[in-house]
C-alpha cells in the first residue's frame, strides 16, 4: 500500500493544532506533578523523616533509597538518549532520523529530572547555598559526587547546544508557518542566522556527535558514575571490569525504551504513520534486544565473580542480591522482552507496535527496580559493619514513589510544551523521507 509523502505541514501539526488528546495528557500529567509537589512541600515542612530514609547503622535504615536510584535511572535514560541521537548522525543511520530529535529532547528532560532529584534529596533547596556553595572550597570540592554533577552539567550544555544548532535551520525555513505569538522565541533561536552557517553547523554537529560517542564509555554512564560507586566501601560487590559496560547497557536499554514510547505517542496523536514508520519500531526493537542481551550477560558476569569463592562480604552481598525478589523480577522482565524480540525476529507476524510499547515499559520498569535495589543493597549488606545495630529493611515511602511518578509527569509536560514551540521531528528528516518517497 502506497504511503503519502511527508510534508512540512505534518511536523507543524503539534504546533498549530491542539487536540482533546493533548489537553487530556496535560491535565493528567499536571495533576500527577501537582500531587508530587504537595508531597514534596510536606517533606520540606517536616523534613526527610517523612520518608523511609534515615542514618545508616545506628539509625536502622539507609541514607540513599529511591531518590538516588531514580536519579541514576534518569541520568541513564538521558545519556542513552544523546548516544542514540549521536549514533544516528555520526553513522549515517538515516532510517532513525525522524526520532533523533525525540532522543535529544529525552536527554534534556531526563537530565532535568535527575538534577531535580539532587535538590529533593538535599532536604531543603536552600542547602544548595548554605551547605554546598558555602563549603565548596573546604570539603565539597573533594567529593567524588562533584564529578557526577560536572558531567551531568557538561552534557546538558552539549545537548542543548547540539539541539539549538539543528533547530535554527528548521525555524528559519518554517518561520512563515509558525505562530506569531511565539515570535520572540523564534527570533532568539535564529539570532544572527545566515544560510552560510548550514554547512558549518553540519560539521559542528558531526564533531559533537563524535565527542559524545567517544566520551560515552569514559565519562558518561560507562565511566564517572561506576567509578563513583567503586570508591564507596559500602558496595562490596561493586568491583571488576564489567561495572562500567553494565551501567552503559542499562542506560541504552532505558533510552531506547523511552524513545519507543515517545515515538508511539507522537505517531498515534498526530497520524505520523508515514513519518515514524513500522520499520523504525522494528529497528528500535532489534537494538533493544541487542542491549538487553548485553545487559543480562554482564549481570551473569557480575554474579559469577560474586558467587564463585568470593571474599566473605562479597559472597554474602551477592547471595542476598540474587535471592532478592526485586532483582529476580527485574531480570525476568528483561529476559521476557529479549525472548519476545528474538521470537518476532524469527516470526515477523508477532510484531505489533503495541507489543513494542509493552516491551519498552517492561524494560523501563526493570531498570528502575534494578537501580533502586543497587543503591539500597550496599547499605543493607555493607563491607564495614561498624555498628552493632543492623541497618534494617527499606521500602520506599509514598512520597518517594510519588517523586518517581511526578518526575515522569514533569518530563511528559516538558515534551508537551516543547511540541508546541518547535518541531519534534527535524525538517532534514522530512526532506530525506520525501526524497526516498519520490524515488
Amino acid at each position: 500500500m502506497a504511503t503519502k509523502s511527508p510534508s512540512e505541514a505534518d511536523i507543524l501539526r503539534p504546533i498549530r493544532h491542539t487536540s482533546t488528546k493533548y489537553y487530556a495528557l496535560v491535565a493528567v500529567a499536571g495533576l500527577l506533578f501537582g500531587l508530587f509537589l504537595i508531597g514534596w512541600g510536606y517533606q520540606l515542612a517536616r523534613g526527610l523523616v517523612v520518608t523511609d530514609l534515615s542514618d545508616w547503622g545506628t539509625g536502622g535504615g539507609v541514607t540513599w533509597g529511591l531518590y538516588i536510584g531514580a536519579f541514576i535511572w534518569w541520568v541513564g535514560i538521558a545519556h542513552g538518549g544523546i548516544i542514540l541521537s549521536a549514533a544516528v548522525r555520526l553513522l549515517g543511520m538515516d532510517r532513525y532520523m525522524p526520532v533523533a530529535r525525540l532522543a535529544e529532547l529525552l536527554t534534556l528532560g531526563g537530565l532535568s529530572a535527575a538534577g531535580f532529584y539532587i535538590i529533593i534529596h538535599l532536604g531543603r533547596p536552600d542547602r544548595m547555598v548554605t551547605s554546598v556553595l558555602g563549603h565548596y572550597h573546604i570539603t565539597v570540592h573533594g567529593s567524588p559526587l562533584v564529578w557526577d554533577v560536572t558531567v551531568i552539567t557538561a552534557y546538558f550544555v552539549l545537548t542543548a547546544t547540539y539541539l539549538a544548532l539543528t533547530v535554527r535551520y528548521d525555524v528559519t525555513r518554517l518561520r512563515g508557518d509558525l505562530p506569531d505569538r511565539l515570535g520572540p522565541i523564534y527570533r532568539g533561536l535564529t539570532l544572527g542566522y545566515t544560510e552560510k552557517e548550514d554547512e558549518i553547523v553540519q560539521r559542528m554537529v558531526w564533531w559533537l556527535a563524535l565527542a559524545i560517542i567517544i566520551m560515552a564509555p569514559l565519562l558518561l554512564h560507562g565511566g564517572v558514575i561506576p567509578w563513583l560507586f567503586a570508591v564507596l566501601p559500602t558496595y562490596p560487590t561493586w568491583y571488576g571490569g564489567v561495572q562500567g559496560p553494565q551501567f552503559l547497557t542499562i542506560a541504552l536499554t532505558s533510552a531506547i525504551s523511552g524513545v519507543i514510547l515517545l515515538s508511539y505517542g507522537f505517531r498515534w496523536s498526530y497520524d505520523w504513520d508515514h513519518i515514524i514508520t513500522d520499520d523504525i519500531f522494528r529497528g528500535l526493537l532489534l537494538w533493544l534486544g541487542f542491549f538487553c542481551l548485553l545487559f543480562l550477560w554482564l549481570q551473569l558476569q557480575q554474579n559469577v565473580t560474586g558467587l564463585f569463592k568470593p571474599p566473605v562480604d562479597v559472597g554474602h552481598a551477592a547471595e542476598a542480591r540474587l535471592g532478592n525478589p526485586i532483582y529476580q523480577t527485574s531480570m525476568l522482565l528483561v529476559f521476557t522482552v529479549l525472548a519476545y524480540i528474538f521470537a518476532q525476529t524469527l516470526r515477523p507476524t508477532l510484531f505489533t507496535k503495541k507489543r513494542a510499547v509493552a516491551a519498552g515499559i517492561l524494560v523501563l520498569t526493570a531498570t528502575v527496580m534494578e537501580k533502586i535495589l543497587f543503591v539500597v543493597e550496599g547499605f543493607l549488606h555493607p563491607t564495614f559493619d561498624i555498628y552493632e545495630a543492623t541497618p534494617g529493611e527499606y521500602f520506599p515511602s509514598l512520597i518517594e514513589i510519588m517523586s518517581l511518578v511526578g518526575t515522569i509527569a514533569m518530563v511528559t509536560l516538558f515534551f508537551a510544551l516543547v511540541a508546541k514551540v518547535v518541531p519534534v521531528v527535524e525538517l532534514h528528516a522530512i526532506e530525506h523521507l520525501r526524497d526516498d518517497h519520490e524515488e
